[in-house]
């Protein structure tokens, strides 16, 4: 399942549905263009704090999911810890991933926290 995810975090690279990196993706959460947030595992805990706040205001999904490493490179970004999926579609089909995942077999390590 976790590379089903990281699958579509690429598409959304490459179709230019996918934001990457604290700055960017404040932007965009901040103009209402960003449909899923999603935060490495291993990001700061400040980090954590303001882009799940910040996607609360907003009434945007997020997810804490993978580590920095595994999500830059399905991206093909190096050492970034937030991504902001633009099209909803493709939001809903990276969240209900993950969420089958978080549900089925829990082999994903680490702290995995979906928001509706």
């Amino acid at each position: 399942m976790k590379n089903k995810v990281f699958s579509f975090l690429g598409l959304a690279q490459r179709s230019g549905n996918l934001v990457t990196g604290e700055d960017t993706c404040t932007m965009y959460i901040k103009k209402n263009h960003v449909k899923l947030v999603i935060i490495a595992n291993d990001a700061s805990d400040n980090t954590k704090k303001k882009f799940r706040d910040m996607a609360d205001f907003r009434n945007i999904k997020f997810v804490i999911y993978g580590d920095r490493q595994s999500l830059s490179q399905a991206v093909g970004r190096a050492n970034r810890t937030v991504y902001g999926i633009k099209d909803i579609g493709l939001a809903k089909k990276i969240f209900s991933l993950i969420q089958e995942a978080e549900n089925g077999s829990n082999n994903l390590g680490g702290e995995q926290t979906c928001q509706k």
